[in-house]
């Protein structure tokens, strides 16, 4: 029978409210597996790593989650790995965890929109075809997947798609890999993997990494402020296909010169980022040192680019390492 790991960090699967009505999470690892109905086929060992809204997760506590995960796979003996995640940055933890993974056993991320004591909960259900994935031989050689509401996704590319809704997870430009039906998992396609980068070389303490919106009347106020307070690198919330303006462009050109690192991604739900305008469109965005993200959203490249400057200070270095993660 498959071993299957459940690295417990929190989030609404593992929320109650408490007398006053107000969530937060409580439950351990213990009180997930318990509540899972009927014989999976398969064996739980579990592990509390955090128990914290995912809301308070921060780049360290992701990186003690990678150690986690990669302290499990060192056991020959576990098939998979799940980790119980809340819903809001599931798509930092798993993407960050997919860079740094190059086990061919998956690793697999769930949680729940719905709190542990919701009477339709659907924090079981997805615990269930979380752990059918991580013992499935279907599932080797995936990288980091995540299993939602009956669909399962590769990490890069998805992301939460509704606040409420138990059907959450969405990668716009090329939909879930498959599905869990039956207890089974069946795969359409596979997930595109890169080579891993090395978690013990990756240190993020110090590294700041901010976003800074664009919108009709953006000025250079954020990207200095951020810089000045430390911020090596940058990813600009720009609109349409990675467009800002004049006053945003000069401004990159500026933190560039100084070392800051630039990335241009955009607001808009699919397609890639492309260099089409100028007067402080793409294309001067581009001239002035800005770095493309390709199809990467905000809140993914920002982890990229986090981990980049976590393996390497030197921005050039950092930008060769972006342009070789997002070619293609």
């Amino acid at each position: 029978m498959s071993l299957v790991t459940v690295l417990a960090t929190g989030g609404t699967i593992a929320t109650r409210a408490d007398a006053s009505g107000v969530s937060t999470a409580q439950d351990g690892g213990a009180d997930l597996v318990a509540r899972l109905a009927g014989d999976l086929g398969v064996r739980l060992r579990v592990r509390d790593v955090l128990r914290v809204g995912s809301y308070l997760m921060t780049l360290e506590r992701v990186h003690a989650v990678a150690s986690a995960v990669a302290g499990e796979l060192a056991d020959p003996e576990v098939d998979g790995v799940v980790v119980t995640h809340g819903t809001d940055t599931t798509e930092e933890t798993a993407f960050l965890l997919d860079l740094v993974h190059g086990d061919p056993r998956p690793v697999v991320l769930t949680g729940a929109q719905r709190p542990a004591d919701a009477p339709d909960s659907d924090g079981p259900r997805n615990l269930a075809d979380a752990a059918t994935v991580a013992a499935s031989p279907a599932a080797r050689d995936q990288g980091v997947l995540i299993a939602f509401g009956g669909h399962v996704f590769p990490a890069r590319g998805t992301r939460k798609g509704h606040t409420l809704a138990a059907d959450t997870f969405t990668a716009p430009d090329a939909g879930p890999l498959g599905w869990v039906r039956d207890g089974a998992l069946l795969l359409e396609r596979s997930a595109r993997r890169s080579a891993p980068l090395d978690l013990a070389r990756v240190d993020l303490s110090g590294v700041r990494v901010d976003v800074v919106a664009c919108h009709p009347d953006a000025d250079a106020t954020a990207l200095h402020a951020f810089a000045a307070a430390g911020a090596r690198g940058i990813v600009l919330e720009a609109t349409g296909a990675g467009n800002a303006n004049p006053v945003v462009c000069r401004a990159v050109r500026e933190l560039t010169d100084a070392g800051v690192v630039v990335v241009t991604s955009t607001r808009v739900a699919a397609g890639p980022v492309a260099a089409l305008y100028g007067n402080g469109g793409g294309t001067d965005l581009l001239a002035a040192g800005a770095l493309p993200a390709g199809l990467l959203r905000p809140s993914q490249a920002r982890v990229l680019l986090a981990v980049l400057l976590g393996l390497d200070r030197d921005p050039d270095a950092v930008r060769a390492g972006w342009r070789a993660r997002t070619a293609g």
